[in-house]
This record gives structure tokens, C-alpha cells and sequence, in this order.
């Protein structure tokens, strides 16, 4: 589940993210591979990697444990 929701999730944020950094001056190619650290793939990489803990952890309290109730 937490892999669906990231990536559900991924694009959105990740366009207002790169909006945000547009307006304070940073290009959208420095912004995707961490000012040139990376590839820009790897770069989408690892932002779906830091998008991914957070929803992991949303997920492990949201999503029911217990058995069906009959």
C-alpha cells in the first residue's frame, strides 16, 4: 500500500516541490539530481525513496492488523 500511495503521490508533490524551487532560483535539472550529485534518473530515484518513508509509516498505522470482525 505504501508503494501505491507514493507513487500516487510522487508526481504532485514533487511538481509543487519543484515549483517552490523554481521561484527561490533553482533549476529543475539541479532540483531532480540534488544540485548535480546524481544522475537526474537516480536523482527521481531517491526522491521517490524519501517520499517513500514517510507514507511507510502512514501506512503501518492506517492499515488494519487485527482480523475481520465477523
Amino acid at each position: 500500500m505504501a508503494a501505491i500511495v507514493t507513487t500516487m503521490l510522487y508526481v504532485p508533490v514533487a511538481g509543487l516541490l519543484a515549483a517552490l524551487g523554481l521561484l527561490a532560483g533553482v533549476s529543475l535539472a539541479s532540483f531532480a539530481s540534488f544540485g548535480g550529485a546524481f544522475h537526474p534518473v537516480a536523482g527521481l530515484a531517491l526522491w521517490w525513496a524519501i517520499f517513500y518513508l514517510p507514507v511507510a509509516v502512514y501506512s503501518g498505522f492506517i492499515v488494519p492488523w487485527g482480523g475481520r470482525d465477523a
